[in-house]
């Protein structure tokens, strides 16, 4: 997680509207993919990441902050990529207070049978999201 706050952290004020997050894919001990929210705020930390993990990506997602639910694209959110890649574990630091998160990111990778652990060093990562 902490390599994920300070990939957000390298994004700070250059993400558009979007907050800066980070995103480290770790599978069988060994980190797969890294990313950060893209310049101007699309794509998300998260789909970066799996798009360069693939295969690799079916183990455990740091992600600084909860992942979304839905898209204002209407593009599959984050959380749905994310269950869709085969990822087991979702590990994320700060709820998303944002209308389209709030809660169902995390509800839909449970539904899909991901094990989810919030709040994670929460502390360390809330400093960008402070303000959202």
């Amino acid at each position: 997680m902490r390599r994920a706050i300070e990939l957000a952290l390298g994004r700070l004020g250059h993400t558009g509207e979007n907050p800066a997050v980070g995103c480290v894919i770790v599978r069988d001990g060994v980190v797969t993919a890294e990313a950060a929210t893209a310049e101007s705020g699309r794509p998300h930390a998260e789909e970066q990441a799996l798009a360069v993990a693939g295969e690799r990506a079916r183990g455990a997602a740091f992600v600084t902050l909860e992942p979304c639910g839905e898209r204002s694209s209407g593009a599959a959110s984050c959380s749905q990529r994310l269950a869709a890649a085969g990822v087991s574990r979702v590990v994320f630091a700060c709820d998303n207070p944002h209308g389209l998160s709030a809660g169902r990111g995390p509800a839909q990778l449970r539904d899909a049978g991901v094990e989810l652990e919030g709040g994670f060093l929460q502390a360390e990562a809330a400093f960008p999201y402070a303000d959202s």
